[in-house]
């Protein structure tokens, strides 16, 4: 059985997508219609790149409390 494909594209490729997006509206070029598919694609673009960050921020601050509890030494009495 293939591997199913996610339907998500990793940070890295939707940013650089983005970018893109971006790049194509302020050129000025697009007609009104294709300029709002273009931004609305952007919009749902912007939302799951600031998704994937806030998810990679919890793992760091979890990451990070866990460092900190490994790393406490125990008091001399």
């Amino acid at each position: 059985m293939p591997a199913k494909k996610s339907s998500t594209t990793n940070f890295e490729t939707q940013l650089e997508e983005l970018e893109s997006i971006v790049a194509q509206l302020e050129t000025g070029e697009l007609p009104l219609e294709e300029s709002l598919k273009v931004f609305e694609k952007g919009v749902k673009l912007s939302r799951q790149c600031q998704q994937l960050l806030s998810e990679a921020e919890q793992k760091v601050t979890i990451l990070m409390e866990n460092q900190e509890q490994n790393f406490t030494a125990p008091e001399d009495n």
